[in-house]
């Protein structure tokens, strides 16, 4: 079974406890373990969401899911397309 996501909020809110963590002396091996992710996983959502608002977080994830939606179909309608073009030559 696949695990679940974290949704923007929930990333920009570790994210942010990650920062708060960090000004207090705290190393950021330490602080991330508190907010139960890899350090790999945070600075991945680092590069990714840094600076970018609430809003505009939900935004970049809508897109990526209806990017990787679109990717789907071409492949799906491509491979249709080969399809047909074979049964049409009468390769099968």
């Amino acid at each position: 079974m696949p695990r679940r996501g974290h949704s923007p909020e929930q990333i920009l809110n570790k994210l942010r406890q990650v920062e708060v963590s960090v000004a207090n002396g705290k190393p950021v091996a330490l602080s991330v373990r508190e907010i139960g992710v890899t350090e790999q996983t945070y600075y991945r959502w680092r590069t990714e969401y840094r600076g970018l608002s609430l809003d505009q977080a939900k935004k970049l994830k809508r897109l990526e899911k209806e990017n990787a939606r679109l990717k789907r179909a071409i492949a799906e309608l491509t491979l249709d397309k080969l399809i047909l073009k074979e049964a049409a030559e009468g390769n099968f």
